[in-house]
């Protein structure tokens, strides 16, 4: 048997899907049970699951739409195996003629179902995680994403807004990967506000040797640098209002004088820029210039913040745990809480909490307190009853012990010194599954 088996539930009677959850638990499997065809394009875009498993008839959509749109979104799934009443064997017929794997009739023998998922997946490779690829499944991103190769072809002026942490420099990424130049072509970032006026302008033009006091060699600037490829100027809101009149020049005339020199150097290259700031707003206040606002603004990118694209959330908390430790996994608990978060720091902020998670995590399940540091261990300090410190520390015991087996219900009773009913009993008593615990 395949000892890590992925299985994807989708299946909206709750009835059954507590029944097989729990059978699944039992037979060590790594279960995901969504309730909605919605919900389960989710998950199916998080990808890694060995087998689908999907209920013909669904609360937002029937099965048969999500199978046929998840064969058209992803090159590769795994093997999807529908559940389905007598009168729709023939719609389960024409899926299987579509490329889905099996049918099962209810009222179906569980031994057999289990049977046919450890079959199907040891026969078949698992679907690769598709979450790398992309900006984000958002509706909000798939649309940035779907128009970045027009623009990428044809703009050479771009202004990316958004909150701080948003993701902005990613999108100009990909717009520089699809630009008709390749990624051989350079890409230079450089943040406007993280230098001094005088410094700024050295960092962007260059300058010549002896052109002040340190400059004991010729040095190209950003604009030199970026020559053939893509420039990104970031937070060019921040940038000190003197600065802006030379940048205009630049970008006017596409040529750049460095510091100290007189000769005038051609530049071809794509510009984007990016901000958090207001720019029509600080225009209004004489912080930033009307006409290079313009100059900047010939195509307009927004990225919404994190808190308004939920859908991204765990796609790219999962992207970064890949990224950070392949080997671990968010418990059901620590997804929930980064879920209800409000990320004021964007993307940024849910990068850097789960780095933090990764590298505080004991065992291979990332728990909520690691991830958001002592506030969690904070809040649990004083429990409210003796009952209550008793269950939490039982139930802290038991999750650890389950973390430590790998989710193994036989190899935990055993540690725990119990019977395999007695900590399927406890499990369900504290809320607890094979795949999940709570710091």
């Amino acid at each position: 048997m395949k000892p890590d088996l992925h299985i994807l539930l989708i299946e909206d009677d709750p009835i059954m899907g507590e029944s097989l959850m729990e059978r699944f638990e039992l037979e060590g499997f790594h279960a995901r049970w969504a309730h909605t065809g919605a919900e389960g394009q989710r998950w199916l875009a998080r990808g890694g699951f060995d087998v689908v498993l999907s209920d013909l008839r669904l609360p937002d959509m029937g099965g048969d739409a999500l199978f046929r749109e998840a064969v058209e979104r992803f090159p590769v799934l795994p093997p999807w195996l529908f559940i389905t009443g007598y009168g729709a064997v023939d719609q389960a017929v024409a899926l299987l003629k579509l490329g889905a794997a099996d049918y099962l009739t209810k009222p179906f023998d569980l031994d057999a179902l289990i049977d046919k998922l450890k079959l199907y997946a040891l026969a078949t490779p698992p679907a690769p995680v598709v979450q790398d690829a992309g900006l984000g499944i958002s509706p909000a991103l798939r649309r940035i994403e779907a128009q970045l190769p027009q623009l990428a072809a044809k703009a050479h002026t771009v202004l990316i807004t958004g909150e701080s942490g948003v993701g902005k420099e990613m999108v100009a990424r990909a717009f520089h990967r699809l630009a008709p130049e390749g990624e051989g072509a350079p890409f230079v970032a450089v943040n406007c506000g993280a230098f001094p006026e005088g410094l700024l302008e050295a960092e962007l033009f260059g300058h010549e040797r002896g052109a002040f006091t340190g400059a004991v060699r010729s040095r190209k600037g950003v604009f030199e640098q970026a020559d053939g490829g893509t420039l990104f100027l970031d937070e060019i809101g921040d940038m000190p209002y003197p600065m802006q009149v030379k940048l205009l020049r630049v970008i006017q005339e596409r040529r750049v004088t460095r510091v100290g020199g007189e000769k005038s150097i051609p530049v071809d290259l794509r510009l984007i820029s990016a901000t958090h700031q207001d720019l029509k707003k600080r225009v209004t206040q004489n912080l930033f210039r009307e006409d290079l606002y313009y100059r900047l603004n010939v195509i307009q990118i927004h990225i919404p913040p994190l808190r308004q694209r939920r859908e991204d959330i765990l796609w790219l908390a999962r992207r970064f745990l890949g990224e950070t430790a392949p080997t671990k996994q968010l418990s059901e608990e620590a997804e929930q809480a980064l879920l209800t978060h409000d990320w004021p720091g964007n993307a940024r902020e849910l990068k850097h909490a789960v780095e933090r998670g990764a590298i505080l995590a004991n065992g291979a399940t990332v728990w909520v307190a690691a991830l958001f540091g002592d506030q969690d261990e904070a809040e649990e300090a004083v429990p409210a009853s003796l009952a209550d410190f008793v269950a939490r520390s039982e139930r802290r015991y038991i999750a650890r012990t389950l973390d430590e087996c790998a989710g193994h219900l036989g190899n935990t009773a055993a540690a725990l010194g119990i019977s395999r009913k007695n900590l399927w009993e406890k499990m369900k008593k504290l809320g607890l599954s094979a795949g999940e615990a709570e710091a």
